[in-house]
């Protein structure tokens, strides 16, 4: 292989483990909204689940699609903006 052929290997390769990262965190963050759903989510949340989601599927994005950060960063923030807006136990919102 010359150098051109190894870089693209190298380019394919590091974009299909981004695209399963990705899709790794899309996966973690449906599960989340479904045990959210049935402890009560609030009506925000939706619209970071979703904006989330559409960020990840539409082809428009801060880095070209072979580039999967900017996804992954905007599925952790929902991720995590999701999880914060849980709500809280009985016994921890006592306290």
């Amino acid at each position: 292989m010359d150098g051109t052929t190894t870089w693209f290997v190298v380019a394919a390769v590091v974009a299909a483990a981004l695209l399963v990262a990705a899709l790794a965190v899309l996966v973690r963050l449906v599960r989340t909204r479904r045990t959210l759903r049935r402890a009560g989510l609030p009506t925000g949340s939706r619209w970071v689940f979703w904006g989330a989601v559409l960020y990840l599927v539409l082809p428009t994005d801060l880095l070209p699609d072979p580039v999967y950060l900017d996804d992954i960063g905007v599925l952790l923030l929902a991720l995590r903006s999701m999880r914060a807006a849980r709500p809280l136990p009985p016994d921890e919102a006592e306290s």
